[in-house]
């Protein structure tokens, strides 16, 4: 399919264009950061702006470049950047140009107070509390902080016959270390995370009246790209994986007529007025793709409110996008 019969229609202008793996942050006193994955996986890209409108054409500014050799070398994705204890960190996947899919979580840490001034410093990978985290291929780390405990979420791939990308969780000690064991919190079990490739990947948290709901990418790339959820209360058992609730169908998959085509990878973030809660993901506008969808680079971002049903679930909708 063409993409001219996807350009233009009411859901899907993009927001900011060829960015994926979006992650919008909003700071304390109410301005928003932004970084994504670049086209060329070769840089972590940050903006800024006193508005969440004003990131689509905020200045962009590089504050850290791939190594030209071993670790870090390749494939730079799916940065993420977070507040912790004052201090700030972002958290990507890299490879290493003898071997681009020894991809693994990597940590750095800003030495200011504003994170856009480039002066930021590398501390490694993040580091296990256990002898078998990120062995393998290990991408798209989040973190957040539930009752005074900091928790990490991640993907990371078991190669017992065909690999599989399931979603771990952990306590974490430091922002670059664990403290406990990965637990093994989600597996590619239904049909529609296991188009093309097995995948569970890309987590997000979001929360709302008690409960956390943490939203996930799954199968390949392409259209077939979509999202689940998992949902615990506040003061579940986090690192229970029986005390998470699994949805069994997706909660955002991609619509032909809107023209919103492999939506996923998303984060959350609060609306200006600090009310209302907004997802911000990326989508392609067209399925036709000369070879491997990775590398085209037109994954865009979009935003959608967040609307909450009678039980106090969240409402995706492409109509809520703006």
């Amino acid at each position: 399919m063409n993409i001219d019969n996807f350009m233009k229609t009411n859901y899907n202008e993009p927001f900011i264009i060829q960015r994926a793996d979006p992650y919008v942050y909003k700071q304390k006193d109410g301005s928003y950061l932004f970084t994504a994955s670049v086209p060329e996986y070769d840089r972590i890209v940050l903006r800024g702006s006193r508005t969440l409108d004003g990131l689509a054409d905020a200045d962009e500014v590089t504050i850290w470049e791939k190594h030209r050799q071993g670790i870090m070398s390749i494939h730079i994705w799916a940065p993420e950047i977070h507040c912790i204890e004052d201090k700030w960190f972002i958290y990507f996947a890299a490879g290493n140009k003898d071997d681009i899919w020894a991809i693994r979580p990597y940590v750095l840490a800003c030495t200011v107070d504003d994170p856009l001034k480039d002066s930021w410093m590398e501390l490694g990978q993040m580091q296990a509390a256990d002898d078998f985290s990120f062995k393998d291929f290990s991408l798209d780390m989040t973190v957040f902080q539930n009752r005074g405990i900091w928790y990490c979420v991640w993907a990371e791939k078991v190669s017992v016959g065909k690999k599989i990308s399931n979603l771990y969780i952990a306590e974490m000690e430091s922002p670059s270390k664990l403290s406990t064991p990965q637990v093994l919190l989600t597996s590619p079990d239904y049909d529609w995370e296991r188009v093309d490739f097995w995948v569970n990947e890309g987590p997000a948290l979001l929360r709302h009246d008690g409960m956390l709901y943490l939203t996930y990418s799954a199968s390949a790339t392409g259209e077939c790209y979509c999202m689940g959820m998992l949902s615990i209360p506040e003061d579940g058992e986090l690192l229970n994986p029986r005390a998470w609730k699994k949805e069994r169908v997706p909660v955002v998959k991609t619509d032909w007529e809107k023209g919103i085509l492999g939506p996923g990878h998303n984060s959350f973030t609060k609306a200006e007025d600090g009310k209302g809660d907004i997802m911000v993901y990326h989508a392609r506008q067209y399925d036709e793709i000369d070879g491997d969808p990775l590398y085209d680079p037109n994954r865009h971002v979009y935003r959608m409110r967040i609307e909450w049903d009678k039980e106090g679930r969240p409402v995706f909708s492409f109509e809520n996008n703006f």
